[in-house]
């Protein structure tokens, strides 16, 4: 199963620099549980955007670079490739970026999207989806807080 995974604003905003617009602590333990334990799949600059790999996860970096490495981790040239490497594992996370996102869609099976309820100025964005193709399976809303600036919901859709 591939599982596109994202923290996105109303307005489809990711990030911009290279860096999240917002930072929500119960939405990172919620990343955490979810892809704990399995492959994750990111391009380069998301990868960088990491101050170290994270722990208990096998990162597959998709890079046009020549001779990218990383210890611990795979590197590979492009989409096709990071599913062919994951091919016999049973679940399987996509975590960005932008044009990620916008490549690995059309064959992901479900989306952990968290809702951001608010707007933001970007330079990254997630890929418009339609309703036509995807259920909503659940929706578990959060409150702004001492610990979240914004209020999020937690969304779990299925491919029709």
């Amino acid at each position: 199963m591939k599982i596109l995974i994202a923290a996105v604003a109303e307005n489809n905003a990711l990030g911009k620099n290279n860096d999240l617009l917002w930072h929500l602590p119960d939405d990172f333990k919620r990343f955490k549980a979810l892809t704990s334990g399995h492959y994750i799949i990111m391009g380069r600059k998301t990868f960088e955007s990491f101050p170290k790999p994270l722990p208990n996860r096998t990162h597959v970096i998709i890079t046009r670079q020549k001779n990218y490495e990383f210890k611990d981790c795979i590197v590979v040239p492009n989409l096709e490739k990071a599913f062919e490497v994951c091919q016999n594992e049973a679940v399987v996370f996509i975590i960005g970026g932008g044009e990620i996102y916008k490549q690995a869609l059309p064959f992901c099976d479900k989306m952990e999207l968290t809702r951001v309820h608010a707007s933001f100025e970007a330079d990254t964005y997630f890929p418009e989806f339609t309703l036509d193709e995807w259920k909503l399976d659940s929706e578990e809303f959060h409150s702004k807080d001492e610990k979240h600036d914004f209020a999020f919901s937690y969304l779990t859709y299925s491919r029709k």
